[in-house]
């Protein structure tokens, strides 16, 4: 039977210790990326036509740095040699010019996380083990019935909680019968998604949670910003004690209810897409949507929220992956003129402001809907393009 590779996501709930060993791999591993980090730095400076030392290399230099800092012992193996394969990731995209020089990490970041590629075994509904840590409370494991557990990842987040990320083999899935149907799809900002059977795809509701959102970024600001004042009077008046920003919990606890805010609006859009791309898949066939470059239309000031609050290449990469696990098709083309075609007759009938959301083709008479008329078009190129 065919394998596929997905992921599953579990809350953790580790006691006080487990928290020290989590937080003691946490720095492990941000200390082997900027020891690593630095010292191919350093060889950089000191002979430009050195070579480089791939990930294989600085795996060789882990027993180095483990017999020269005893506390790197503490960690899973596999989660060190995964941090220098990310390392040597990075170096590559440096290299292709498709990314910047690799930074170092600070043990200030809100997210801390390591990954590694040990067994972690299923104990109870509610329980794993973990390497180095060992039985460890978790949310329900029955998704992990009959799977295989290639790798594992911890975390920690903004909203302080601790999670599980596990990429797991399972069956395919059964193949869906066929519909005999082909749809459009063009993406919106007041509708998600409008398609060429006229079917417009509202976007979710979450106007409460962005209030809430707003309410605690501005406290979350003033509070930090009060307390960088105190202690910076504190420590201009008092030269033997010294205080940090870190003593003052009040500007944290906003921090937290704003994140966990923000991760509620994150997880009802993410619900969301998962709703309306499994509906999708089931109806349809073959599906046509267009290849928008997100990051470029997110230039515009006037509309970036909103588009990044839409989600097209959330949108865009649930399609793919669930198309391709039930035996769907789609097609990608691009976007140009799609709006400014007639969708009867071909005629092509000029650019046209956002704020026209209706118009009639000069040519033919015929009236469109801008949304429906482009889902049409690009479900015409998508046929003309697939043969």
């Amino acid at each position: 039977m065919d394998q596929i590779i997905k992921g599953v996501k579990l809350r953790l709930y580790p006691n006080r210790g487990q928290k020290d060993k989590l937080w003691q791999m946490f720095g492990n591993d941000r200390f082997v990326w900027n020891q690593m980090l630095s010292m191919a730095k350093t060889r950089y400076q000191n002979n430009p036509r050195a070579s480089f030392i791939n990930g294989y290399g600085m795996d060789t230099l882990l027993k180095v740095l483990k017999n020269e800092y005893p506390f790197l012992k503490e960690s899973d193996s596999t989660s060190l040699q995964v941090v220098n394969h990310k390392l040597n990731q990075s170096f590559q995209m440096l290299f292709k010019h498709r990314g910047g020089y690799p930074r170092f990490k600070s043990r200030k970041a809100t997210k801390q996380a390591y990954t590694g590629k040990s067994k972690v075994s299923v104990v109870a509904k509610r329980c794993l083990k973990l390497p180095k840590i060992g039985y460890i409370k978790t949310s329900k494991t029955n998704q992990l019935v009959d799977t295989k557990i290639k790798r594992y990842t911890v975390s920690y987040d903004a909203t302080g909680r601790y999670y599980l990320s596990l990429q797991v083999e399972v069956p395919a899935p059964e193949l869906l019968p066929k519909t005999g149907k082909v749809v459009g799809l063009d993406v919106g900002l007041a509708d998600l998604a409008i398609s060429s059977d006229g079917v417009k795809y509202g976007t979710f509701n979450a106007k409460w949670l962005d209030k809430q959102v707003n309410k605690w970024q501005s406290a979350y600001a003033k509070r930090k910003y009060r307390a960088t004042i105190a202690v910076r009077q504190w420590n201009h008046n008092h030269k033997t004690v010294k205080e940090e920003l870190n003593d003052y919990q009040n500007w944290q606890r906003a921090r937290r209810y704003k994140a966990r805010y923000q991760a509620k609006v994150a997880n009802k859009r993410q619900d969301n897409l998962q709703k309306l791309t499994t509906e999708l898949v089931k109806q349809y066939d073959v599906i046509v949507i267009e290849d928008l470059k997100t990051k470029n239309l997110q230039k515009n000031h006037h509309l970036a929220k909103s588009i990044a609050n839409a989600s097209w290449y959330q949108l865009r990469t649930m399609l793919e992956y669930k198309c391709a696990w039930y035996g769907r098709q789609l097609i990608i083309v691009k976007p140009n003129y799609t709006s400014q075609i007639c969708s009867s007759c071909g005629y092509h009938n000029g650019p046209k402001p956002l704020k026209i959301r209706e118009w009639t083709c000069s040519k033919c008479g015929v009236h469109h809907d801008r949304d429906i008329n482009a889902a049409i078009n690009i479900l015409h190129k998508g046929l003309k393009a697939n043969g």
